[in-house]
């Protein structure tokens, strides 16, 4: 297990951020919970140094919502995929808008990598 997953400040932050989520996290969790796709997702869950979205610990899938916070900080972004990666985790991203204009095609994109392996 990585040693991060116990660091006590990543785990306040990481609750401090469950009840600061943002509307679009709150919509998408609506689908992700309670096993409504047959396995259970984590909000906000700590991995390495980071914390995820939304993650999947049984099929090792991490959900990232992306909105104007993210313009701009592209690379940044890759080096939190390549190090989630790394770890041996899928890594999906979605735009906050795609997730309000396209719920539906969200989720079912969801469920079809919930299907694939883990990168080796």
């Amino acid at each position: 297990m990585d040693k991060d997953y116990t660091d006590p400040l990543l785990i306040k932050r990481a609750r401090e951020l469950r009840t600061e989520r943002p509307e679009v996290e709150a919509i998408l969790w609506s689908r992700l919970r309670a096993k409504q796709l047959r396995v259970k997702f984590r909000r906000q869950h700590p991995i390495g140094p980071f914390i995820t979205d939304f993650a999947c610990v049984e099929k090792k899938l991490i959900v990232e919502l992306d909105g104007q916070s993210h313009d701009g900080r592209h690379a940044e972004d890759e080096t939190r995929t390549a190090h989630l990666r790394s770890l041996d985790w899928r890594v999906v991203r979605y735009w906050n808008m795609d997730v309000i204009d396209h719920l539906d095609d969200v989720v079912a994109d969801i469920r079809r990598n919930l299907t694939l392996a883990a990168p080796t």
